[in-house]
């Protein structure tokens, strides 16, 4: 969920289990699903004859995060004397120094739909998965997964079997059964889903000096939004597009087409920002050109006290006037709205933002977010996105790129990487043509290259802020020249000798944390230091309160977890109950240290590394103020504090003529009860007036 840092700082990570080569794997306990396996493995799916069997095909895919290799699958096709067809794979990479397998079989009926499907492993460094689909010879089915009740039911029609993004082989002949049974818009996925298939053209690509057909297919119902896949005229799997269970940028490719996915990836976000566009449509609301917002209060960003009555006019993306009604006129022509009852807002930032996917988009705007800083991302991707929504051709918030980059190790990311003194100009001339306000530091950088990553940038106007890079320490961060730092969790480094937190156990580790004084050196140190240099800090909180409190505890909290596509529920398990106490008492070290931080003058700014898509934007300014904050300044820092922190204040960030029109109305008085903040009613950017219930539906969340 980062996304690219969401579950780095788990202090703990399950154990994989590992295939071994071929169809065999080491698996996980049994779990009363499978037949009898030998120790350490589990067998087929149940029923398959006995006998020897014949390898039909075998596949092997390429899996990529981020445009950078971090494993394979391999698929193995057999068939028995009888024409039975048994498909297995098994699935692995490493994903910055955490091992994630999976291993799943199928069995295959005469008509190619399956008859029993098993997986089981890890999805995600931080997500597992044991499942079966047994399909019966009446055609009725049982589902099974553990941690919930076994489902059956009888499919009608096509149907399908899949767990998500993974592995590939599930994907490959879901696919393969669409061809077959005549491409039908729906097919259903058991238990009680739909995945769609949307056929969007054919295109020539050349491959190793050969120029190969390729059909471009978008899915929906695996993952939550679009998956985009190719497929070669065989109808099989050639390469997919999509996000794994974190939510970060996830690739594969067959055997063969590797050279392909950098053109995949951007085709993928062109075709994913046209098809929002097109659906989009039916969420605009509100007449066109001048329109006068007449009777709300208004917060207009500066701090001011609100304005009661207000008028606010804008004309296509500029305000043209805001004030008291009594003293601000109506320009001739302009439409009326009255909004009575309502507050009117600056259009809210995300600082702390991944765009993987177009669906978030929506979810943005229909949170009342129309800026996000992008913290990492495939830059060609999110480039192309900004720039088609700037030319007005797309739906979704203004996008701000901070280029990330990584050095090397087996816990570095992405592809733009730093490893020597040598490679500092280049790249971040490379992300500044590209248009990057930011370099992005992730956690392998070499310390020693710090200071003159930070000097060059510099130079070229850009800011330096991210991850404190291993083996440093954040004040040795923003001594070498960090402008911003992420995630509230660094600040507590300086707790631990170096290299010491390394050798303790977890419970020790959270206990100094836990029973640290704020006020105190060395935590009082840092509050110094980030004042001082007037560093800025996008602390993720909402991100930390899923996951230091219990699922139950998080349905409490976060009222947008019930709103969740079905995709995406259960992604937050949260802290378990044994660790609950230790881990809420490390969540409230951290929301005392972002009060201290406040209170010292240092610039906080709202940012959620994705968490509950739109809805953590919302839990991020309550947790601001039960940290001390006033709701005025809570929503300044998703308003006033970003834009000036990002050099726009000039443009954005406050209700006032001659800026953006990014406007957001909520129902209420948010300065009262800040909770009345998720109480969007209306969005106003680039000019058009959104319906947030519909902008909802589009991201597949209920409004």
């Amino acid at each position: 969920m980062s996304s690219l840092s969401r579950f780095a700082f788990l202090l703990t990570c399950v154990a994989a289990c590992r295939p071994t080569p071929g169809p065999s794997v080491t698996t996980p306990a049994a779990t009363g699903v499978a037949s009898e396996a030998a120790p350490g493995e589990r067998a087929g799916p149940a029923g398959a004859p006995d006998g020897k069997r014949e390898v039909v095909e075998t596949t092997v895919f390429h899996l990529h995060k981020f445009l950078q290799r971090i494993g394979v699958e391999r698929d193995t096709y057999t068939r028995d004397g009888a024409g039975e067809l048994e498909a297995k794979a098994s699935f692995g990479f490493q994903d910055r120094g955490s091992q994630v397998t999976l291993a799943a079989s199928f069995r295959l009926g005469p008509d190619g739909a399956p008859r029993d499907y098993q997986a089981w492993g890890k999805t995600s460094r931080i997500s597992s998965i044991d499942e079966r689909v047994l399909v019966e010879a009446d055609g009725s089915f049982m589902h099974s997964r553990v941690g919930e009740a076994p489902v059956r039911g009888t499919p009608s029609g096509a149907y399908v079997v899949a767990s998500g993004y993974a592995p590939l082989l599930a994907q490959d002949l879901l696919l393969r059964a669409w061809v077959t049974r005549g491409r039908p818009a729906t097919m259903t996925l058991l238990p009680a889903a739909t995945v769609t298939i949307e056929s969007r053209g054919k295109l020539e690509h050349e491959v190793e000096g050969k120029r190969v057909t390729l059909e471009h297919v978008s899915v929906r119902g695996l993952v939550w939004g679009r998956e985009d896949a190719w497929l070669d005229d065989a109808g099989r799997l050639v390469a997919v597009v999509t996000r794994d269970a974190e939510f970060d940028h996830f690739e594969a490719a067959r055997e063969g087409f590797v050279a392909l996915l950098p053109e995949l990836v951007s085709r993928a976000g062109a075709d994913g920002v046209a098809w929002l566009s097109e659906v989009g449509q039916a969420a605009a609301r509100g007449p066109a050109g001048a329109v006068a917002l007449v009777g709300a209060d208004l917060i207009d960003g500066t701090g001011r006290p609100p304005v009661r009555d207000a008028v606010v006019v804008y004309d296509g993306d500029k305000i043209v006037a805001a004030g008291p009604r009594a003293s601000t006129p109506i320009p001739p022509g302009a439409a009326t709205l009255d909004v009575s009852g309502s507050t009117i807002l600056p259009g809210l930032w995300d600082m702390h933002a991944h765009v993987q996917q177009v669906e978030q988009g929506a979810a943005y705007l229909a949170a009342g977010v129309t800026t996000v800083r992008d913290l990492g991302n495939i830059l060609e991707f999110v480039t192309g996105i900004r720039d088609t929504l700037d030319a007005g051709k797309g739906l979704g918030p203004r996008i701000l790129v901070s280029g990330i980059v990584d050095g090397d190790g087996p816990r570095a990311l992405g592809t733009v990487r730093i490893q020597r003194r040598e490679d500092i100009a280049p790249v971040l001339d490379r992300l500044k043509r590209a248009g990057c306000l930011e370099v992005k530091l992730y956690s392998s950088v070499a310390p020693s290259l710090v200071r003159p990553i930070a000097e060059a940038a510099h130079r070229r106007g850009m800011r330096v802020v991210g991850h404190v890079p291993e083996g440093m320490s954040v004040l040795e961060a923003i001594a070498a020249g960090y402008d911003g730092v992420s995630h509230v969790q660094f600040l507590f480094d300086p707790l631990f000798a170096p290299g010491e937190a390394g050798k303790l156990s977890r419970e020790a580790r959270g206990r100094r944390i836990a029973d640290a004084d704020v006020k105190a050196p060395p935590l009082a140190q840092v509050v110094r230091a980030f004042a001082a240099k007037k560093v800025m800090l996008d602390d993720t909180l909402a991100l930390y309160e899923l996951m230091n409190h219990t699922a139950e505890e998080n349905a409490r909290r976060e009222p947008g977890l019930a709103k969740l596509p079905r995709e995406l529920r259960g992604l937050f398990d949260g802290s378990s109950p044994a660790q609950a106490a230790l881990d809420g008492a490390i969540f409230a070290k951290y929301l005392a240290v972002v009060g201290e931080l406040h209170r010292a003058g240092v610039p906080i700014v709202a940012g959620t590394d994705i968490s509950v898509p739109g809805h953590s934007l919302h839990r991020e300014l309550e947790l601001y103020v039960e940290a001390g904050f006033s709701p005025m300044a809570a929503i300044q820092a998703a308003t006033s504090v970003p834009a000036r922190m990002m050099g726009m204040q000039a443009q954005v960030g406050t209700v006032e003529p001659g800026k953006r029109a990014d406007l957001v109305l909520v129902a209420g008085d948010p300065i009262a009860d800040i909770r009345n903040v998720r109480k969007v009613t209306t969005v106003v950017t680039r000019g058009r007036m959104y319906d947030p219930a519909a902008l909802w539906r589009i991201a597949e969340f209920t409004p």
